[in-house]
This record gives structure tokens, C-alpha cells and sequence, in this order.
């Protein structure tokens, strides 16, 4: 028989990963993110230019290498979204 166990809905928490609550903010964050710029139809340079982001560190943001950005940084992206 395989044994199933019911997940915490926090991916990040469910391996045991440290700061698995702040990882799980920011991958909220960045799909937000996605999904406004995507319904705007904005290329990821339009984005970075209103986002004020280099491209490669929204590229890196948007694929969920979020580790070098604050949580603040996303908050404030999103505020520049609107």
C-alpha cells in the first residue's frame, strides 16, 4: 500500500525548507505579477521599464528565482502596477 499524506499548502514548508512562509509571499507575489502583465500584454521589457528592473532581474523574478529580492521590491512592483 502506498502511504499518501496530505500537504500543508505551503510547498516551501512541506520539505522542510527554512523561511518557507516568506518564500511562499513571494511566490504569491510574483504570480500577481505574471498575471497583470500578461493581461496587459506587455513584453518583459515593457515591464521592467515600468517595474524600474533591469531584464534580467525581472526574467529571473518571473521564472521564481526570487531569492535576492526582498519581498519589499515585489510589494512595490506591484504598486507601480497599480
Amino acid at each position: 500500500m502506498i502511504e499518501v499524506e496530505k500537504d500543508s499548502g505551503n510547498v516551501y514548508a512541506d520539505p522542510g525548507m527554512a523561511n518557507a512562509d516568506a518564500a511562499l509571499v513571494k511566490a504569491q507575489l510574483v504570480t500577481k505579477i505574471v498575471e497583470i502583465i500578461k493581461s496587459r500584454n506587455w513584453s518583459q521589457q515593457q515591464a521592467a521599464e515600468v517595474l524600474d528592473m533591469t531584464l534580467p532581474e525581472l526574467s529571473e523574478m518571473l521564472r521564481g528565482k526570487f531569492r535576492g529580492i526582498s519581498e519589499s521590491t515585489m510589494r512595490d512592483a506591484l504598486a507601480r502596477l497599480g
